[in-house]
């Protein structure tokens, strides 16, 4: 694919050598531009393709309607650059610089736009927290008519700088017919009625792109799972459970909301990391049971999650456990036979010998929910057969053993 972009940049240039005397045409500069965003993007081609210093400016300024040159009737545009290539430019272009390269025209906004370009850059950074209850909740966010509203007037770090940049520009492609300046004082109120008087040509809610910077931005909240919630609280270590995220683009990192139960109130959790996040692996309310279908092939050995509530009016978290020996197995691999008996033992060795969290037991027949209100209930299980799932919670595992 590289070579083929180079084989075409090379015959543009031998197309230009061929104008002789005559001015270059307008697309020419366009096309300059697209290939400086692709290059600039490309640190490992940056030492090979080093462009002039005089070429661009240092801040350059979007620019203004008077200063935005149309070609000339029989003239190219950039539009005529084969669609393969214009295409391999987008594709290898960050989120920021779709939306730079969406107010050249409108015929590259519409490109630029494409959810065949975002949705790669939304699997990318968030296709590992969004579950099925994400996306219904997504749905529901655009059907009830939010939208990305006003960015809050912060500066001081340099990524929500950019972030508030790209939000500039995506407003000001779809609610204007002029790219409007990337600062903060655009946000006055002759900006403001300019921007509702133009609703009619915004972008599209139910698009990938919409959703992207609804993310970044902070403002949607979607459903997910917390490993070790509350700051790694003792009392849930090892466990996983469900909240409500929002992005912090400030510091890269989530706000978490609990639901409350019982008496207890919505807890909050700031700073939560994005290696202590995962979409639900079951699409189902944490307040129903699992109805286990591994039960038959539990043997010892085997990493599992089960779900545990505190009592009945609280949600089940998932909690990390592996399946261990009966009693009356002395864990030899040729003769155990813990596989073909009814009862099954969970243990949870990340508590002390002796702890009435060391260990449980269930039956594989007719397991439901058990438990009483001094050790909680034990819900529905899990087999983990994804390797990256065990490395997971054994990265997570506490420093020290727990009582």
């Amino acid at each position: 694919m590289l070579l083929y972009f180079l084989i075409t940049c090379l015959s543009f240039f031998l197309f230009s050598k061929s104008l002789s005397l005559k001015p270059l045409p307008p697309w020419a500069c366009e096309a300059r531009t697209l290939l400086s965003f692709w290059f600039n993007n490309r640190p490992s081609l940056g030492s090979s393709f080093k462009p002039a210093k005089k070429t661009m400016p240092r801040n350059p300024k979007p620019p203004t309607a008077s200063e935005v040159v149309s070609p000339a009737p029989g003239e190219m545009s950039v539009l005529d650059l084969p669609d393969l290539a214009l295409e391999c430019i987008l594709d290898r272009l960050p989120p920021s610089g779709l939306c730079s390269m969406a107010g050249v025209c409108s015929s590259l906004r519409e490109r630029c736009v494409s959810d065949h370009l975002w949705e790669k850059h939304l699997k990318m950074k968030w296709g590992k927290i969004l579950g099925p209850a994400a996306h219904r909740e997504w749905q529901w966010y655009i059907a009830s008519g939010n939208d990305l509203g006003c960015v809050d007037k912060q500066a001081g770090h340099r990524g929500f700088v950019k972030l508030v940049s790209l939000i500039r520009s995506i407003s000001s492609l779809f609610r204007s017919k002029v790219v409007n300046s990337l600062n903060f004082d655009g946000f006055g109120d002759e900006n403001k009625q300019q921007r509702q008087s133009n609703s009619s040509s915004s972008l599209p809610v139910d698009s990938i792109m919409n959703w992207y910077l609804a993310l970044e931005t902070g403002r949607f909240w979607f459903p997910a799972q917390v490993y070790n919630r509350e700051n790694g609280h003792v009392g849930f270590m090892l466990s996983c459970y469900d909240a409500e995220l929002s992005y912090d683009p400030h510091s890269d990192t989530f706000q978490a909301r609990y639901p409350p139960h019982g008496r207890r109130a919505v807890a909050v959790e700031k700073g939560v990391t994005w290696e202590r996040l995962r979409a639900q692996p079951i699409d189902a309310s944490p307040h129903h049971l699992h109805v286990s279908d591994c039960l038959n092939e539990l043997k010892p050995g085997d990493h599992i999650e089960i779900q545990w509530r505190r009592n009945k009016e609280f949600p089940y978290g998932w909690w990390y456990g592996v399946v261990g020996h009966l009693d009356s197995c002395d864990g030899n691999e040729n003769h155990c036979h813990c596989h073909l008996n009814e009862t099954v033992v969970l243990e949870f060795n990340q508590y002390t010998l002796g702890s009435r969290w060391r260990r449980t037991t269930v039956n594989r027949r007719d397991h439901r929910e058990e438990g009483n209100e001094a050790d909680g209930f034990y819900g529905g299980i899990r087999k983990l057969k994804s390797q990256e799932e065990i490395c997971t919670w054994k990265r997570l595992w506490p420093v020290s053993v727990l009582e």
